[in-house]
Protein backbone atom coordinates (compact mmCIF):
# COMPACT_ATOMS: atom_id res chain seq x y z
CA UNK A 1 0.00 0.00 0.00
CA UNK A 2 1.57 3.42 -1.16
CA UNK A 3 -0.88 5.55 0.17
CA UNK A 4 -0.47 9.79 1.06
CA UNK A 5 -1.96 9.74 4.55
CA UNK A 6 0.44 8.06 6.50
CA UNK A 7 -1.90 8.21 9.72
CA UNK A 8 -4.39 6.10 7.98
CA UNK A 9 -1.92 3.78 6.34
CA UNK A 10 -0.20 3.04 9.68
CA UNK A 11 -3.32 2.60 11.22
CA UNK A 12 -4.37 -0.58 8.56
CA UNK A 13 -0.77 -1.54 8.10
CA UNK A 14 0.04 -4.92 9.62
CA UNK A 15 4.07 -3.39 9.04
CA UNK A 16 5.36 -0.22 7.70
CA UNK A 17 8.46 1.17 6.44
CA UNK A 18 10.16 4.57 6.22
CA UNK A 19 12.22 4.85 3.10
CA UNK A 20 14.44 8.33 2.38
CA UNK A 21 16.25 8.23 -0.75
CA UNK A 22 15.65 5.04 -1.58
CA UNK A 23 16.81 3.18 1.33
CA UNK A 24 14.85 1.80 4.12
CA UNK A 25 15.64 3.86 7.50
CA UNK A 26 12.83 2.73 9.48
CA UNK A 27 10.39 -0.26 9.68
CA UNK A 28 8.06 -1.80 12.32
CA UNK A 29 4.31 -2.29 12.58
CA UNK A 30 1.90 0.09 12.11
CA UNK A 31 1.45 0.71 15.83
CA UNK A 32 5.36 1.01 16.40
CA UNK A 33 5.38 3.28 13.57
CA UNK A 34 2.53 5.59 14.96
CA UNK A 35 4.67 5.85 18.34
CA UNK A 36 7.46 6.70 17.38
CA UNK A 37 7.93 10.63 17.67
CA UNK A 38 10.38 11.24 14.95
CA UNK A 39 7.97 9.56 12.37
CA UNK A 40 4.89 11.62 14.01
CA UNK A 41 6.64 14.68 13.95
CA UNK A 42 8.30 14.16 9.88
CA UNK A 43 4.87 12.23 8.75
CA UNK A 44 2.07 13.24 10.86
CA UNK A 45 2.31 17.13 11.19
CA UNK A 46 3.45 16.38 14.71
CA UNK A 47 1.26 14.69 15.87
CA UNK A 48 -2.35 13.66 15.22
Amino acid sequence: LVEQNAFHALKLAHRGYVLVNGRVTMSGTGEELLAKEEVRAAYLEGGV
